[in-house]
């Protein structure tokens, strides 16, 4: 850690116009703040539009919305049991993306992270209820961390594109799960539905008293707050970011790049499967299809909204939680099909994606004073 040290010592000791300019911290977060909101406004805008043109009132859209979300205890309650898993999704995208890697394979993580959890569990039932939890938790961070640290090792040992290879290995993750489910691991009495055998009502995780929230969501706020004390308060953090920053300099320093590479994946992708795992055991009770909800697409969509910073992944999170929330309302009011959550976040995803060309290139934002 000699390099990451005197790097840190560098940096510190050179003055910069932003050191300079007292007003650049303020500038600087009216601009992280602002252009995700003006990408949400854009995207609204568009949405608004895309109803008009079907003869939908966009107002009413709105309302229910709202309603849906968070207008009763109840929409509260739903928003933030949607919630819990995307707060774990999004962070298998936003750790990686420290070191300037686009990972977008987390739905397979957390399929096989579910999964594997369901497997470890099995053999166990009857046993100590915390040990068997513990066993699948356990389970479903090493799965979901090893599927994606394939696709950081492919990237650190081979250069193979990382956004490619997360991808593909999601679709054979999510065939692996499917042909387990739909066959070895089969329960016979799940006709309609295909399932694994369950892990036994003892071994389900009940929810907070007096709510249907599981405590999923404690862990995905606890995942956010430790990931981003690592990522701006320990060494190895600054690390990855000088990485993300210029991976050529890293090397330069010499820094483990490739050792940052794999442990950034491997751990976003922990996440990822410790999402399939509370999925498991707070709400299905068993593996199957119900895993593969879109979550995790949906954290991609929450990372980047976020800006990769895990604080802003938990508000944003809520955000999206309280959309899908209100999509079954939507489609009973407004006659829509149940996919038109999936086309508003496709608009604020392009949205996103499009305001990301716009970080820095007005001058009023700009660090000023002498260097």
């Amino acid at each position: 850690m000699t390099a990451i040290a005197q790097l840190g010592a560098a940096a510190a000791a050179s003055p910069s116009a932003a050191a300079a300019d007292r007003l650049y911290p303020l500038r600087r977060a009216l601009e992280t703040l602002g252009a995700p909101l003006a990408a949400l406004l854009l995207a609204a805008a568009a949405f608004a539009v895309l109803l008009a043109a079907l003869g939908k009132s966009p107002a009413d859209f709105c309302a229910l919305l709202w309603k849906g979300a968070f207008g009763t205890w109840f929409s509260w309650q739903n928003t933030l049991q949607r919630a819990a898993p995307l707060l774990l999704t999004a962070l298998c995208v936003a750790v990686p993306a420290q070191l300037g890697l686009v990972i977008i394979g987390g739905e397979g993580a957390l399929a096989l992270g579910g999964l594997a959890a369901t497997v470890a569990a099995l053999p166990l039932v009857g046993a100590w209820t915390p040990f068997v939890q513990i066993t699948m938790a356990i389970a479903g961070f090493a799965a979901g961390g090893l599927w994606i640290g394939i696709t950081g090792l492919l990237r650190a040992r081979r250069g193979v594109n990382e956004t490619v290879a997360s991808l593909v290995l999601s679709y054979i993750g999510i065939a692996l799960f499917n042909h387990l489910v739909e066959g070895p691991l089969r329960d016979p009495a799940s006709l309609n539905k295909p399932s694994t055998w369950g892990i036994g009502d003892a071994n389900m995780i009940g929810p907070v008293p007096g709510t249907e929230l599981h405590p999923g969501l404690a862990v995905g706020v606890i995942a956010c707050v430790l990931c981003w004390v690592l990522i701006f308060r320990t060494s190895t953090g600054f690390a990855a970011r000088v990485t993300g920053g210029n991976l050529r300099a890293a090397q330069l320093q010499g820094l483990p790049v490739a050792r940052l590479i794999v442990l950034a994946c491997m751990l976003g992708g922990g996440f990822a499967g410790l999402a399939g795992m509370m999925e498991v055991a707070a709400v299905n009770g068993r593996a199957n299809a119900s895993l593969l909800a879109g979550y995790g697409y949906s954290g991609i969509l929450i990372a980047f909204l976020a800006r990769h910073n895990p604080l802003a992944i938990i508000p944003m999170a809520v955000l999206l939680g309280g959309v899908g929330a209100a999509g079954g309302l939507l489609q009973r009011r407004m006659d829509l099909p149940d996919a038109t959550v999936v086309v508003l976040q496709g608009f604020i995803f392009i949205a996103i994606l499009a305001s990301e060309t716009l970080y820095g290139r007005f001058a009023w934002f700009q660090p000023r004073g002498k260097a």
